[in-house]
């Protein structure tokens, strides 16, 4: 075997270890996924003047996003991946991802688009973030996944984790809230 092949085994054989480390935690039912929403169509950010909750004047989840929404549900349904909340930047890719894939969303704001703001406003997200997933502990409320979907720049400040469209992000949280991450599950996965 030449070193080139076994590093690709090697790493291949790494990834496929991690998802599973993934899937088998999300059977468990107590991880907390970050879930970047689906496939848009093309562009970066939304059109200038957009409104939350007002679909026709945002970026919006593409055919191919709304497939892989349905694959990720048809996933979580043929593995009886139980959950328990489903939350919801408030931005329509972000709510269609969650109701196409899960058949709900509860909008969180504290989850909604970072990405065209200040340092202070992102760090106050991750912070009531942090704070939710606390107070889901205290509660004792451990049984059934929590998904979280968000955008990329969200996931990336609160789990120092940059996803593709359609990721799922699987961590499980400390007792500060802080989240650590168990495996990565892309939307070729599912």
């Amino acid at each position: 075997m030449s070193l080139v092949t076994w590093l690709v085994t090697g790493l291949m054989a790494g990834t496929a270890n991690a998802d599973e480390a993934a899937w088998r935690a999300l059977e468990r039912g107590r991880a907390i996924v970050l879930l970047r929403h689906a496939v848009t169509e093309a562009g970066i950010g939304d059109p200038p003047g957009f409104t939350i909750g007002k679909c026709e004047t945002q970026r919006n989840l593409s055919e191919q996003g709304r497939r892989d929404a349905l694959r990720i549900g048809e996933a979580f349904k043929v593995r009886k991946i139980p959950i328990s909340d489903v939350l919801s930047s408030r931005w329509c890719r972000c709510v269609d991802t969650a109701t196409l894939a899960f058949g709900r969303a509860t909008p969180a704001p504290m989850l909604d688009s970072m990405f065209n703001e200040e340092s202070k406003a992102r760090v106050r997200k991750v912070n009531l973030v942090r704070d939710a997933i606390m107070q889901r502990q205290r509660a004792g409320k451990t049984s059934g996944n929590l998904i979280l979907v968000t955008h990329q720049q969200n996931i990336l400040a609160i789990a120092d984790v940059s996803p593709a469209s359609g990721e799922m992000i699987v961590t499980e949280a400390d007792g500060k809230g802080t989240l650590h991450v168990i495996g990565r599950i892309g939307p070729d996965e599912y």
